[in-house]
């Protein structure tokens, strides 16, 4: 009997613990109580070509068709896509350490920025740094969340508040995202504070960013969404609608920090604009919530800004899923938020929002995906997909959330190339 050739893969991972393909969410995000199916193969095996993946399934029968001379063996580890972070704040100058320890005394977040901290503290250092100082604090953050195990990060812009400076920030975005294994995927928000030189006219700050940032922005390609911090205080609901049609008029897909701090109509406002996703969301009524899942706008849930802001108030995800929202996570990574592991969110997400571990995994990959228009390319292993892939040193899934004091990525794979080896970047490659 003729024994049949063997094809080559670059890379062939196998006798993983737990291969969790997350399949099924490619066109449309997992919602309801599919969230907890993670098409879980034991005994699974991968196999990546030209950085994508070719075959999945169990050991045995990926061995019988594929062979390698790179093999990594996932025993008794759980193999999964990379994490997605839909919403970050990438770029910024300085710290806000002084702000900490006021939030520990009792002092709120909005009335911290009344009095010109917070985001106004963060926009003059932005200001006053150079794109050199910004890419390279830039480039140390990707690689603290590579190492973690994120492999795609949407990144707003916001810090600035002048066209010039978001210009800067969202250049400095296109440049690491050329020289960094992770994706970057840019988001505009110039309309995240209202800043100090036009503090009685917010008419006039609107105004500037529709008439004159976003055509800046969209002629240099320099972003694919624009968002708005729609809240009492900061851009109320008119403000936001003009921006936000004034981005979709230029081409940038609808974003929006919704119901923060105040149930304030930010929910309704994102599926009138048809958003592909609104943040935060602690305060959204169930009706709110209900016209976001028949427009099917994907709720980013930050529940690591929650933790930061000391309220005890952490958005519904629960209900969420039981009204078919489709429901993702994120960092919130920024400077009052300083968190880049998305490993730390899944468990805040288990321990304050009581998510199950699989729900939690689904947010934080395939529905990630959908957050950031990526979902064709990334966030489950399935023919045909980018090799972004985590192998996590744990013995099943369910010990994201469960353990959260240490990194539990042992190797993460982006485009089949092994960046992350043993919980170090690595320059290695398959």
């Amino acid at each position: 009997m003729r024994k049949v050739a063997k094809e080559e893969a670059n890379l062939l991972i196998e006798k993983a613990s737990e291969l969790l393909t997350i399949r099924g969410g490619t066109k449309s995000p997992i919602l309801g109580k599919r969230m907890r199916d993670l098409g879980i193969i034991r005994d699974g095996a991968i196999a990546i070509r030209k950085g994508r993946v070719v075959a999945v399934g169990k050991t045995d029968m990926i061995r019988e068709k594929f062979e390698s001379s790179n093999i990594i063996d996932a025993s008794k580890k759980v193999v999964m896509p990379g994490f997605v972070d839909p919403h970050t704040h990438l770029v910024f100058a300085g710290s806000r350490e002084e702000e900490f320890e006021m939030r520990v005394e009792g002092a709120a977040y909005m009335e911290i920025l009344q009095k010109g901290g917070g985001i106004l503290k963060t926009v003059k250092e932005t200001r006053k740094a150079g794109r050199e100082e910004l890419l390279e604090d830039c480039r140390k953050t990707l690689s603290v969340m590579l190492e973690h195990g994120t492999t795609t990060v949407e990144a707003k812009s916001g810090y600035g508040l002048t066209t010039e400076d978001e210009l800067k920030c969202l250049e400095v975005m296109k440049l690491a995202n050329t020289e960094h294994p992770i994706e970057i995927v840019p988001t505009f928000l110039g309309a995240h504070a209202v800043p100090s030189e036009y503090k009685n006219n917010t008419d006039g700050y609107v105004n500037l960013v529709a008439d004159e940032m976003i055509p800046e922005v969209t002629t240099r390609k320099l972003a694919e969404f624009c968002d708005v911090f729609c809240e009492r205080g900061v851009f109320n609901i008119k403000h936001s609608r003009t921006i936000l049609s004034q981005g979709k008029r230029y081409g940038l897909a609808a974003k929006l920090h919704a119901d923060e701090m105040t149930r304030f109509g930010g929910a309704e406002l994102a599926a009138e604009m048809q958003a592909i996703s609104a943040s935060h969301l602690l305060f959204s009524s169930d009706a709110s919530l209900q016209v976001m899942a028949d427009q099917g706008v994907v709720a980013v849930l930050l529940p690591g800004a929650s933790f930061t802001l000391m309220t005890q108030m952490y958005a519904n995800a629960k209900r969420m899923i039981e009204l078919g929202v489709p429901v993702a996570l994120g960092t919130d990574y920024n400077p009052s938020c300083w968190g880049e592991n998305q490993q730390m969110t899944i468990a805040l997400a288990c321990h304050q929002m009581r998510m199950t571990p699989a729900e939690a995994i689904t947010a934080a990959t395939i529905n990630a995906a959908h957050a950031i228009n990526r979902s064709h390319e990334i966030g489950s292993l399935e023919l045909g997909k980018r090799a972004d892939i985590l192998v996590l040193n744990v013995p099943n899934h369910r010990f994201l959330g469960y353990r959260f004091s240490v990194n539990l990525a042992a190797k993460v794979i982006k485009d089949g190339n092994l960046v992350v080896n043993k919980g170090v970047r690595s320059k290695v490659e398959p």
